[in-house]
């Protein structure tokens, strides 16, 4: 047996010892994984909650929707108000913090309002960073980590997920619209949606792995312009005729003074290039 058979077996018995709980959902392959894994351990005993707030964009919540269907899961969406606090809002690099602990804070309530013993979520130990604040927020909420605590990564989920039959294995990675903001640069619902409703006109147009990429010109932080991130393979076809003239309009429509395609393709942690690290004696927050 492989070591990814092992930690599969031992996720079935570590749920069952849970008894029920309650998923932080959000539609990645992480939470899908285990939400599917709960279901088929625990039954009506797990549920799905998805935390909704201008910083999740419109098709992340569809995606969830329909693999919840999909997995024949018990789904609830609830509202999260993150945006509204200040610390979340000044987007210093310890952002995730407060928008993990509005999100525990959430779980927390719905898991005694629906009778469950536990709240658990995705993270798995490819996730575990030196600085990563929503972990910090998790333990502070004494939230339950099974990938963690299993010693599973990133491909012992993706392998879980696609034994399990879920059309998201291989779905590229996601993180939350406030991530295309860098640190420094307030956080708004007006800056979000411009985000998300260019981004959504890229997948449109065919690219699968997008990032938009907000970034403030001058000292008026609401004009900006858009710096693109996509799949290097991609690049080509975004500067073809046709496809490049499309790429423009879209990024006018959503609010974008400029819209400009980095030659250098995404990669995790982009904005991060921007800042000088070596004074802060510790390492920054992954931004995807």
């Amino acid at each position: 047996m492989s070591t990814t058979d092992e930690r599969l077996s031992q996720l079935d018995g570590l749920l069952e010892t849970l008894g029920s709980v309650l998923v932080c959902y959000s539609g990645g392959v992480d939470s899908a994984f285990l939400l599917a894994a709960a279901k088929r351990v625990l039954g009506a005993r797990a549920i799905g909650m998805t935390a909704v707030s201008p910083s999740l964009a419109p098709a992340e919540l569809d995606d969830a929707v329909r693999v919840a269907r999909e997995i024949g899961a018990d789904h609830r969406v609830v509202e999260s108000a993150e945006i509204h606090d200040p610390s979340y809002q000044k987007n210093a690099p310890d952002r995730c913090f407060y928008c993990k602990s509005e999100l525990y804070r959430i779980a927390e309530q719905r898991r005694v309002e629906w009778g469950l013993a536990h709240v658990v979520n995705g993270t798995n130990v490819d996730d575990l960073g030196d600085y990563r604040p929503g972990l910090e927020a998790a333990k502070n909420a004494g939230v339950r980590s099974p990938f963690v605590e299993l010693g599973m990564t990133k491909e012992d989920v993706r392998e879980g997920a696609r034994r399990a039959g879920l059309g998201i294995w291989d779905k590229p990675a996601a993180a939350c619209l406030s991530s295309r903001i860098p640190f420094g640069t307030s956080v708004t619902p007006e800056r979000l949606e411009r985000i998300g409703r260019f981004e959504a006109s890229l997948r449109g147009l065919g690219f699968r792995r997008v990032r938009v990429r907000y970034h403030a010109v001058g000292s008026d932080q609401d004009k900006a312009f858009a710096r693109i991130e996509l799949d290097p393979s991609e690049i080509p076809r975004a500067c073809s005729e046709g496809v490049r003239e499309a790429i423009v309009e879209a990024g006018t429509r959503a609010g974008f003074l400029y819209a400009a395609v980095d030659l250098r393709g995404y990669r995790v942690g982009s904005h991060n290039e921007a800042l000088d690290l070596a004074p802060r004696g510790r390492a920054l927050p992954v931004v995807r």
